[in-house]
This record gives structure tokens, sequence and C-alpha cells, in this order.
């Protein structure tokens, strides 16, 4: 099967950008993974766009403030998987011979406020059953109560992603923040406070995927998986209520990275450092043992050993998470693949992941869709 690489990527900062359109976000993330690659006009043959509220043939706008169409262009929209919904139908194109370079960007201008979703129902708005800090506050209280996770653990995880966040020139937030000062936040939906919550923004990121050749030396693509979920508990990340309680039924993060490990032939042990969705705090402990990084009820122990912070046995959002960068939906799952790259190729400046090999980032999008990628070096 024919190798995936990453020739080139780029990111504009996330953040807040009054008078810059959604397709100026998106030309500036493109030309500049392009012109990492060395790619110009008619090197590739596909584009793959991620977004969520880019509007119609988004990706054809970017392209076309390029100059750089004809080829197909096809917007994907999988929630905050998005992006890794487009890497994973880029690479499968390149593995059966049909694209030899192929670029994937995602890009978005957020509305400000709560998100507001076209998947949800009128009435599971109101019951608080949707992407809102009401659900999110909800699951927080699930995993504190079958996890053992406290308060005090939600603010050691803001205070560890702002704090890899300052040395993140492409983040929204970029001041380290004490425990005091997160528990001091207004109250938004008990127990998550306004600085455990992630910010929607804008922003763009851009990768630039081609054909392997042996022995490049350049980062690989080695998985790139969509899994959506299972019919589960209330608080599974599909909602709307699915009828069953069976807490056994997988999370479609675990799906998702289980193919991943298999199809990158290694398992949670051989990373060196990972990306994963911090919508709010409680979501990346509940990571940890979705993806397998600790056994169930496993996260307070990661953190509170360090082992997920810089210097740590396995690094966790070593970028800052969004957390610290903000959310701009389409860019997000780009953003954690651009860290990874970054990170391989020992390129990450302040925040490096010292001797980093393998990483693997890691979103989830509604409907539910989680997206797990894994690259190497």
């Amino acid at each position: 099967m024919t190798s995936v690489e990453v020739a080139g990527v780029a990111i504009h900062p996330f953040g807040r950008f009054e008078g810059v359109t959604t397709t100026e976000l998106g030309v500036a993330a493109v030309r500049g993974a392009l012109a990492e690659a060395g790619v110009g006009r008619g090197g590739f043959q596909a584009a793959f766009c991620a977004t969520a509220y880019g509007g119609v043939a988004c990706g054809h706008r970017i392209l076309g403030a390029l100059g750089m169409t004809g080829m197909p262009i096809v917007d994907v929209e999988a929630g905050c998987a998005s992006g890794g919904a487009a890497l994973m139908l880029a690479a499968g194109a390149i593995r059966a011979g049909q694209y030899e370079t192929v670029v994937v960007f995602g890009v978005e201008k957020m509305p400000k406020g709560v998100i507001r979703s076209s998947f949800f129902e009128p009435w599971q708005e109101e019951a608080g059953l949707a992407a809102t800090p009401a659900y999110f506050a909800l699951r927080a209280q699930r995993l504190m109560a079958t996890s053992g996770v406290t308060k005090e653990d939600l603010a050691a995880v803001v205070v560890k992603n702002r704090r890899q966040g300052a040395a993140n020139p492409d983040a929204m937030f970029r001041a380290e923040v004490s425990p005091a000062e997160v528990l001091a936040s207004r109250l938004i939906c008990e127990p998550l406070h306004l600085w455990m919550l992630c910010s929607p923004n804008e922003g763009a990121a851009a990768v630039v995927l081609r054909a392997g050749a042996p022995g490049s030396g350049r980062v690989r693509l080695d998985a790139a998986v969509l899994r959506s979920h299972l019919p589960g508990a209330v608080l599974s990340e599909s909602t709307p209520m699915a009828g069953l309680v069976d807490v056994d039924v997988p999370a479609p993060s675990t799906l998702a990275a289980d193919d991943a490990y298999r199809e990158a032939g290694i398992g949670p042990g051989d990373l060196d450092l990972v990306e994963c969705q911090d919508t709010d705090a409680a979501r990346e402990l509940l990571a940890y043992e979705e993806l397998r990084l600790c056994p169930p009820g496993g996260a307070t122990g990661l953190l509170a050993g360090g082992a997920t912070a810089m210097g740590g046995r396995l690094p966790v959002n070593p970028s800052g998470g969004l957390l610290s960068k903000g959310e701009p939906l389409g860019a997000s799952a780009l953003g954690q693949v651009v860290e990874v790259v970054r990170q391989l190729r020992g390129d990450a400046g302040q925040r490096q992941v010292e001797g980093a090999t393998v990483g693997l980032a890691h979103t989830v999008g509604r409907g539910a869709n989680a997206a797990v990628v894994i690259c190497s070096r």
C-alpha cells in the first residue's frame, strides 16, 4: 500500500479577526502549506476543505482566490472532526493511487456566544442536550461521579494547557493562570467555570499530503480514522437520548482510536504526544480514558502525576489545546495535526517535546463523529 507523507503545513492563528473574511483566513493557511511543500499551481490533483459554518463552496472560494481551481474541490463537514474526516478522504485517495498530491485545509469564522447547530432539535437545545455548557457540565458531573475527578482536577487541566499555550504564538490566550484564578472565574454551569470552557473563534489550517517516498525522512500520516457513535447512554456524545443506559457501549473516540492504532501498527504506549479534544476541561480527562491512555478511572492519576504536562511521559496538548487556542470548528483538527507535525519535525520551539517520533490528534464533533489521526517520523 502506498504510504502518505506530510509535505507541508501551515496555520493562520486562532482568535478573532474583525474585517478578515473566511476566504482570507483560508488563503493564508493554504498559501503557507503549499509554499512549505514547494507545490505551485497545477501541483496538486484534489482538495478537501473542512468547514461547518463556511457556506456553500467554501473550498472553491478559497482556491479560486488563489487562482488554483480546476481539480476536484470537496467541502467536508463533521463538526469539530471535519478536518480529520477530510484527512481520511485525502489519505485514502492517495493510498488508492487516485492522486499523487492533495491539499487539505480547514477554516471557520465562528459566531460569538454558545454554538448553535442545526443538528439539534429545538427541544434538545432547551433541555441542555446540545453542544452547550449545560451538556458539557452534565458530562463533567458524570465523570466526577465515575472517575473521582474533582473541580481542582478540572482547574489543573486549564492551568496545564494555558501554561503550554503561553509558548504558542498561534493561540488566542497566551497568559498562564493559577488554579485560584480558574476557580474564581464566573460559574457557567456546575462544575464548569468560564475558564474551563474553550472559546469558539476564527482561524484556518492546511496540510499538503503526497504519496510517500522511501527514505524521504518526512513525517508520515500513518492513520486517519473517522467513526460515528453507537446508540448509547443519555450522556453519550451522540445526544439525543437513544433510550439505552448500557455504559459498556464504546464511545466513538474509542472506536476511532482502536482503528487508528491498528492501522498504524502501534498501541497507546508508543505515543510521544497527544493533541486531544478539550472543548472543556472535563473533555480532556475523558479523552485520556477513551483513547486508552489510562484505564477507566485513571485520568486523575495521569494528570496529578505530571505525565501529561511538558516534560512528562506523555505530554497532552503541548499547543495549549482548545482551552488556549480557542476552537474554529473546521480548522480545529487540522490545527492539531499542524502541531503534531511540527513536534515530530522538531520545529515547535519553546514547547518542543524532546525526542518525539509518534503523535496522535483527536477531535469529537457533532453527530457524533470522532476523528483520530496518527503521524510518525
